[in-house]
Protein backbone atom coordinates (compact mmCIF):
# COMPACT_ATOMS: atom_id res chain seq x y z
CA UNK A 1 0.00 0.00 0.00
CA UNK A 2 1.48 3.19 -0.89
CA UNK A 3 0.89 7.00 0.12
CA UNK A 4 0.00 9.93 -1.78
CA UNK A 5 0.07 13.15 -1.18
CA UNK A 6 -2.13 15.69 -3.54
CA UNK A 7 -2.26 19.71 -3.79
CA UNK A 8 -5.62 20.30 -5.39
CA UNK A 9 -6.78 23.69 -6.65
CA UNK A 10 -10.54 24.69 -6.45
CA UNK A 11 -12.89 26.97 -7.38
CA UNK A 12 -15.52 26.46 -4.37
CA UNK A 13 -18.63 28.48 -5.77
CA UNK A 14 -21.12 25.83 -6.78
CA UNK A 15 -19.60 23.39 -3.41
CA UNK A 16 -20.74 22.45 -0.14
CA UNK A 17 -17.26 22.83 1.21
CA UNK A 18 -14.22 20.50 0.87
CA UNK A 19 -15.77 18.17 3.92
CA UNK A 20 -18.06 15.14 2.66
CA UNK A 21 -21.35 15.85 2.79
CA UNK A 22 -24.65 13.68 2.71
CA UNK A 23 -25.50 15.87 -0.65
CA UNK A 24 -22.58 14.11 -2.34
CA UNK A 25 -21.34 17.78 -3.51
CA UNK A 26 -18.53 18.49 -1.55
CA UNK A 27 -14.83 18.80 -2.92
CA UNK A 28 -14.07 15.54 -1.11
CA UNK A 29 -16.63 13.62 -2.33
CA UNK A 30 -15.97 14.36 -6.29
CA UNK A 31 -12.54 13.32 -5.78
CA UNK A 32 -13.09 10.50 -3.92
CA UNK A 33 -15.50 9.30 -6.62
CA UNK A 34 -12.79 9.87 -9.41
CA UNK A 35 -10.65 7.93 -7.41
CA UNK A 36 -12.73 5.08 -7.23
CA UNK A 37 -11.83 4.15 -10.31
CA UNK A 38 -8.51 3.40 -9.73
CA UNK A 39 -9.76 1.12 -6.85
CA UNK A 40 -12.50 -1.18 -9.07
CA UNK A 41 -15.01 1.39 -7.80
CA UNK A 42 -14.36 0.89 -4.49
CA UNK A 43 -14.19 4.31 -2.28
CA UNK A 44 -10.58 5.53 -1.15
CA UNK A 45 -10.88 8.16 1.33
CA UNK A 46 -8.73 11.42 1.66
CA UNK A 47 -7.84 13.09 4.06
CA UNK A 48 -7.31 17.04 3.95
CA UNK A 49 -5.60 19.50 5.44
CA UNK A 50 -8.05 21.83 5.46
CA UNK A 51 -11.85 21.66 5.92
CA UNK A 52 -12.92 24.99 3.35
CA UNK A 53 -16.56 26.08 3.44
CA UNK A 54 -18.92 26.21 1.19
CA UNK A 55 -17.74 29.06 -1.64
CA UNK A 56 -14.31 29.07 -0.26
CA UNK A 57 -11.94 28.48 -3.21
CA UNK A 58 -7.99 26.83 -2.92
CA UNK A 59 -4.88 27.17 -4.94
CA UNK A 60 -3.10 24.83 -2.78
CA UNK A 61 -5.22 22.33 -0.98
CA UNK A 62 -2.81 19.29 0.53
CA UNK A 63 -4.89 16.00 0.84
CA UNK A 64 -3.44 12.23 0.80
CA UNK A 65 -5.01 9.04 0.04
CA UNK A 66 -3.71 4.72 0.28
CA UNK A 67 -3.17 3.40 -3.08
CA UNK A 68 -2.77 -0.69 -3.32
CA UNK A 69 -2.38 -0.79 -6.98
CA UNK A 70 1.24 -0.08 -9.13
CA UNK A 71 0.23 2.42 -11.14
CA UNK A 72 2.64 5.39 -12.13
CA UNK A 73 1.94 8.97 -10.78
CA UNK A 74 1.48 10.59 -13.86
CA UNK A 75 -1.25 7.84 -14.80
CA UNK A 76 -2.94 8.29 -11.34
CA UNK A 77 -2.94 12.10 -11.73
CA UNK A 78 -4.33 12.24 -15.47
CA UNK A 79 -7.21 9.09 -14.51
CA UNK A 80 -8.46 11.90 -11.36
CA UNK A 81 -8.51 15.07 -13.41
CA UNK A 82 -10.31 12.99 -16.63
CA UNK A 83 -13.37 12.38 -14.33
CA UNK A 84 -13.34 15.34 -12.17
CA UNK A 85 -15.94 18.54 -12.67
CA UNK A 86 -13.47 21.33 -14.51
CA UNK A 87 -13.85 23.56 -10.91
CA UNK A 88 -11.30 20.91 -9.50
CA UNK A 89 -8.09 20.14 -10.23
CA UNK A 90 -4.71 18.21 -8.73
CA UNK A 91 -1.72 19.88 -9.74
CA UNK A 92 0.86 17.85 -8.22
CA UNK A 93 1.27 14.59 -6.84
CA UNK A 94 4.04 12.88 -5.42
CA UNK A 95 4.50 9.78 -3.04
CA UNK A 96 5.47 9.91 0.74
CA UNK A 97 6.26 8.14 3.83
CA UNK A 98 3.13 5.77 5.07
CA UNK A 99 3.25 7.95 8.06
CA UNK A 100 2.39 11.28 6.64
CA UNK A 101 -0.45 12.65 7.39
CA UNK A 102 -2.28 16.40 5.43
CA UNK A 103 -3.67 17.42 8.34
CA UNK A 104 -1.47 16.56 11.61
CA UNK A 105 1.59 17.00 10.22
CA UNK A 106 0.56 20.41 8.87
CA UNK A 107 2.66 23.28 10.65
CA UNK A 108 1.44 26.32 9.31
CA UNK A 109 -0.84 27.69 6.36
CA UNK A 110 -1.63 30.61 4.18
CA UNK A 111 -4.83 32.75 3.72
CA UNK A 112 -5.70 34.98 0.89
CA UNK A 113 -8.89 36.89 1.14
CA UNK A 114 -9.82 39.23 -1.94
CA UNK A 115 -12.13 41.97 -1.69
CA UNK A 116 -12.71 44.70 -4.94
CA UNK A 117 -13.73 48.11 -5.15
CA UNK A 118 -14.97 48.37 -8.53
CA UNK A 119 -18.09 46.72 -9.84
CA UNK A 120 -16.53 43.89 -12.73
CA UNK A 121 -19.26 41.38 -12.89
CA UNK A 122 -16.39 39.05 -13.67
CA UNK A 123 -15.14 39.05 -10.30
CA UNK A 124 -18.33 38.49 -8.18
CA UNK A 125 -17.87 34.91 -7.87
CA UNK A 126 -13.94 35.64 -6.31
CA UNK A 127 -14.36 38.86 -4.66
CA UNK A 128 -15.99 41.13 -1.83
CA UNK A 129 -16.99 44.06 -3.19
CA UNK A 130 -16.55 46.75 -1.00
CA UNK A 131 -16.33 50.56 -0.72
CA UNK A 132 -14.93 53.19 1.38
CA UNK A 133 -11.69 51.60 2.57
CA UNK A 134 -9.01 53.22 4.59
CA UNK A 135 -5.63 50.80 3.98
CA UNK A 136 -4.07 52.11 6.59
CA UNK A 137 -6.86 51.56 9.23
CA UNK A 138 -7.13 47.83 7.98
CA UNK A 139 -3.28 47.40 8.38
CA UNK A 140 -3.32 49.16 11.39
CA UNK A 141 -5.67 46.30 13.02
CA UNK A 142 -3.46 43.73 11.03
CA UNK A 143 -0.36 44.50 12.91
CA UNK A 144 -2.05 43.49 16.06
CA UNK A 145 -3.22 40.00 15.25
CA UNK A 146 0.76 39.46 14.68
CA UNK A 147 2.10 36.41 17.62
CA UNK A 148 0.16 34.46 20.19
CA UNK A 149 -3.50 35.28 20.69
CA UNK A 150 -6.59 33.79 21.62
CA UNK A 151 -8.96 34.21 18.80
CA UNK A 152 -12.39 33.44 20.82
CA UNK A 153 -14.08 36.25 19.87
CA UNK A 154 -13.45 35.41 16.46
CA UNK A 155 -14.69 31.80 16.20
CA UNK A 156 -17.83 30.56 15.09
CA UNK A 157 -17.57 28.08 17.97
CA UNK A 158 -16.35 28.33 21.20
CA UNK A 159 -16.46 25.11 22.92
CA UNK A 160 -13.06 24.58 22.24
CA UNK A 161 -10.77 23.91 24.86
CA UNK A 162 -7.84 25.77 23.21
CA UNK A 163 -8.51 29.06 21.30
CA UNK A 164 -5.07 30.42 20.77
CA UNK A 165 -2.98 31.06 17.16
CA UNK A 166 -0.14 31.79 16.85
CA UNK A 167 -0.19 34.34 13.46
CA UNK A 168 3.33 35.32 11.78
CA UNK A 169 2.39 37.16 8.88
CA UNK A 170 -1.34 39.33 8.99
CA UNK A 171 -1.75 42.89 6.46
CA UNK A 172 -3.04 44.34 3.80
CA UNK A 173 -2.19 44.98 0.03
CA UNK A 174 -3.95 47.40 -2.72
CA UNK A 175 -3.15 47.31 -6.07
CA UNK A 176 -5.10 49.76 -7.99
CA UNK A 177 -9.08 48.51 -7.29
CA UNK A 178 -7.86 45.23 -5.57
CA UNK A 179 -7.49 44.61 -2.24
CA UNK A 180 -5.91 41.53 -0.72
CA UNK A 181 -5.69 40.44 3.30
CA UNK A 182 -3.06 38.20 3.90
CA UNK A 183 -2.88 36.25 7.25
CA UNK A 184 -0.40 32.99 7.78
CA UNK A 185 -0.58 31.22 10.97
CA UNK A 186 0.19 27.42 12.55
CA UNK A 187 -3.59 26.95 12.66
CA UNK A 188 -6.89 28.41 12.67
CA UNK A 189 -10.38 28.75 14.45
CA UNK A 190 -13.34 28.09 11.98
CA UNK A 191 -14.54 31.06 10.11
CA UNK A 192 -11.57 32.67 11.79
CA UNK A 193 -10.67 34.80 8.83
CA UNK A 194 -13.79 35.51 7.50
CA UNK A 195 -14.67 37.36 11.21
CA UNK A 196 -10.69 38.75 11.24
CA UNK A 197 -11.46 40.35 8.02
CA UNK A 198 -15.43 41.59 8.14
CA UNK A 199 -14.56 43.11 11.43
CA UNK A 200 -11.40 44.78 10.38
CA UNK A 201 -13.38 46.41 7.21
CA UNK A 202 -16.00 47.58 9.96
CA UNK A 203 -12.66 49.72 11.65
CA UNK A 204 -12.25 50.88 8.29
CA UNK A 205 -15.53 52.04 7.32
CA UNK A 206 -15.80 53.46 10.88
CA UNK A 207 -19.00 51.13 11.93
CA UNK A 208 -16.83 50.28 15.06
CA UNK A 209 -13.51 51.38 16.28
CA UNK A 210 -9.95 50.22 16.70
CA UNK A 211 -9.80 50.25 20.20
CA UNK A 212 -13.03 48.04 20.18
CA UNK A 213 -11.13 45.53 17.57
CA UNK A 214 -8.29 45.52 20.04
CA UNK A 215 -10.17 44.45 22.47
CA UNK A 216 -11.83 41.84 20.91
CA UNK A 217 -8.23 40.54 20.75
CA UNK A 218 -6.66 41.28 24.08
CA UNK A 219 -9.75 40.48 26.15
CA UNK A 220 -11.41 37.44 24.38
CA UNK A 221 -16.01 37.12 24.31
CA UNK A 222 -17.52 33.95 23.30
CA UNK A 223 -20.54 36.38 22.74
CA UNK A 224 -18.72 39.51 20.56
CA UNK A 225 -20.22 41.54 18.14
CA UNK A 226 -18.02 41.14 14.87
CA UNK A 227 -18.76 41.00 11.30
CA UNK A 228 -17.93 38.02 9.25
CA UNK A 229 -17.31 38.65 5.30
CA UNK A 230 -18.41 36.15 2.56
CA UNK A 231 -17.01 33.01 2.17
CA UNK A 232 -16.73 33.66 -1.91
CA UNK A 233 -13.33 35.97 -0.85
CA UNK A 234 -11.56 33.53 0.62
CA UNK A 235 -8.74 31.28 -0.80
CA UNK A 236 -6.53 28.61 0.87
CA UNK A 237 -3.08 29.31 -1.01
CA UNK A 238 -0.93 27.27 0.94
CA UNK A 239 -0.05 24.80 3.42
CA UNK A 240 3.09 24.37 5.30
CA UNK A 241 5.22 21.12 6.23
CA UNK A 242 8.21 20.67 8.03
CA UNK A 243 11.57 19.51 4.86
Amino acid sequence: MERYKIIIQYDGTKYSGFQSQKNKNAIQDKIETSLSFLNSNNVIRIHSASRTDAGVHALGQVAHFDLGKNISIHDIKKAINARLDKEIRIVNIEKVKNDFHSRYDAIGKQYEYKCTLSNNPLLINHMYSIKNIDIEKLNNCAKIIIGKHDFLSFSKFSDKKNNFCIINQSFWEIKGDNISYFINGDRFLHHMVRYLVGTMIAVSQDKISFDFFESLLFNPSKDAKIYKSPAKGLFLNEVFYKD
